[in-house]
């Protein structure tokens, strides 16, 4: 089974400390455009992650075909698959990555966002975005680490 989050830091603490033993993973895939082709940013990021977990990186698009690739025997991979930004999950999700659930982690306040939760302000752009997973059937999981109650998204 893999695991997909949106979370504007990506690598961070909470993946971690909390995610990373909650979820057991044996893999942590970053989809990140800008990553994917940055080895510097890609080896500073590694430093954090404990050895008995695989970090890997690829490009959105990419994500789809790298989880394909890395099932066995039609089981996929034990993984923590990250996102920066709900566009970006939704262009994997267009590209053939499919999930039931998706984990809203931390989106960071910024100009023309609405702050609806401690840790998750939306833009317009992010209301629709996460409207579109809710009618593909995709289950909304707002937490910041596992062990909070699984958020309902309060009405805008």
């Amino acid at each position: 089974m893999y695991w997909v989050r949106i979370d504007n830091r990506l690598i961070h603490g909470q993946i971690i400390e909390t995610w990373l033993p909650f979820t057991g993973v044996e893999e942590l895939v970053v989809a990140n455009d800008e990553l994917a082709t940055d080895a510097l940013r890609q080896e500073i990021m590694a430093m954090a992650i404990p050895g008995n977990v695989r970090l890997s990186f690829t490009s959105i698009k990419g994500v789809a075909l790298f989880v394909a690739e890395h099932s066995a025997g039609g089981q996929p991979p034990n993984a923590l698959v990250l996102f920066a930004t709900c566009p970006d999950a939704r262009r994997a999700f267009e590209s053939g990555l499919r999930f039931t659930e998706l984990n809203i982690g931390n989106l960071h306040y910024g100009p023309g966002k609405k702050q609806i939760m401690a840790h998750v302000a939306l833009s317009e752009e992010d209301e629709s975005c996460l409207q579109d997973f809710a009618r593909h059937g995709v289950h909304l999981d707002y937490r910041c680490v596992p062990n909070d109650p699984i958020g309902a998204r309060g009405r805008s």
